[in-house]
């Protein structure tokens, strides 16, 4: 039994036929959960450490690493991309991501820089609820949505959709 079969046994019978139509979305959004916590993880290290004064630097460091696991998940597993392709597809793929990173981006810098939302200017906690929210939130969910959209349309241009 594979872990998709698994997981399918404990949903709900009436949403099972919704999961099993958008399996690859479903796939794609848990494989982006998993990239998710190791970006936080490793942002909120080096935001804590070494890069202090660098939000933006720590987000897009913690958001690279997260990106090479994000290709292993996604090739392997979400869209069951298979061919001879990978080396053309991997650069591909690492272009939407750097884009994406950027996208990722935009709103912690905002955040900081346009609206002021760092130390001195408010408390520590304001900072740090802002950056979670702009970065993590807000930017991660702007970035998967151009993933998704770049993924379909430009790397993974045949996947299997059988499980």
């Amino acid at each position: 039994m594979t872990i998709t079969s698994a997981a399918l046994e404990r949903v709900p019978e009436r949403v099972r036929p919704m999961l099993i139509r958008n399996r690859v979305l479903v796939k794609f959004g848990l494989s982006g959960g998993i990239c998710f916590v190791v970006t936080a993880a490793i942002n909120f290290a080096l935001k804590l450490t070494v890069l202090e004064n660098k939000p933006v630097t720590a987000l897009l460091i913690a958001t690279a690493f997260a990106t090479v696991l994000s290709y292993i998940l996604q090739r392997g597993w979400a869209f069951r991309a298979a061919g001879e392709r990978w080396a053309g597809e991997f650069a591909v793929f690492v272009l939407v991501n750097v884009l994406s990173m950027g996208v990722n981006a935009v709103p912690l810098y905002f955040a900081r820089y346009f609206f002021n939302l760092e130390y001195p200017e408010v408390g520590r906690g304001v900072q740090e609820v802002s950056d979670f929210v702009s970065g993590m939130i807000i930017g991660t969910l702007l970035a998967m949505l151009f993933r998704w959209w770049g993924y379909r349309r430009f790397v993974f241009l045949t996947y299997s959709r059988a499980d």
